[in-house]
């Protein structure tokens, strides 16, 4: 199943307005998407974890990936690292809104067998900061899609960053910049923590944003461009 994206232009209503802050990417003139755009209207739970994680850490986030899947709490993320591919799957059974954002150009996207009902209900946007010959995902890439995830998120969850590592890194410079950043209270993630990273349990975590976030499970099916192909084209 292929499907067409469609250019969002910054003065596009549905355009998010933290796309022009500036903060951690240049603003932006237009994002390619895919999807329900009303989406974009709702708070959203960054999700990152690193590509190699101790199997403690595998455990307690995969638990929690079901937490938030069972609290419809609405989430966003690249969903490129092996953890965040078996979360991502888990979070599609679900009916809460899942934004994906991959490190690549969606032109010519061909959906994925597992994203089509979630998509058919209008609860799957997929977005992209990337134009049309940027195919292939690399470093960079990577890096600055997460940075497009973690402006769009209204907080964020980082399962496991290793110390020193890029994405330890990114996240000290979040915190400094009063962004609300959780992981889970586990001894592996000492290094975070010392970053200013506020730490919790699962459950812990999911009443703390339930609240804030709401339950949005009710969006699947709604009005305006549920189901339909949409698309923008973001910081480049």
């Amino acid at each position: 199943m292929s499907s067409n994206t469609t250019v969002l232009p910054s003065t596009h209503p549905h355009f998010p307005a933290a796309l022009q802050s500036g903060t951690l990417l240049a603003p932006c003139p237009q994002i390619w998407a895919i999807g329900n755009l009303d989406i974009l209207a709702v708070p959203l739970l960054g999700f990152f974890c690193a590509t190699r994680c101790p199997g403690n850490v595998i455990l307690r986030t995969y638990d929690l990936a079901q937490s938030l899947r069972e609290a419809s709490i609405p989430v966003i993320g690249g969903f490129h690292t092996p953890m965040e591919k078996e979360c991502l799957e888990v979070l599609l059974r679900g009916r809460q809104p899942v934004v994906v954002c991959p490190a690549r150009s969606i032109e010519r996207l061909r959906m994925p067998v597992g994203w089509r009902k979630p998509y058919a209900e209008g609860r799957l946007l997929i977005l992209s900061p990337f134009a049309a010959h940027q195919r292939r995902p690399t470093t960079a890439f990577a890096e600055h899609r997460n940075r497009f995830v973690a402006t769009l998120a209204t907080h964020i969850f980082v399962a496991y960053a290793g110390p020193g590592s890029r994405t330890a890194q990114f996240c000290a410079e979040l915190v400094a910049q009063h962004r609300r950043i959780y992981t889970l209270d586990l001894p592996e993630n000492a290094s975070l923590m010392q970053h200013g990273v506020m730490s919790y349990a699962p459950h812990d975590l999911v009443a703390l944003l339930r609240h804030p976030l709401g339950d949005h499970s009710a969006m699947a099916g709604g009005t305006g461009t549920s189901g339909l192909a949409c698309a923008g084209h973001a910081r480049g």
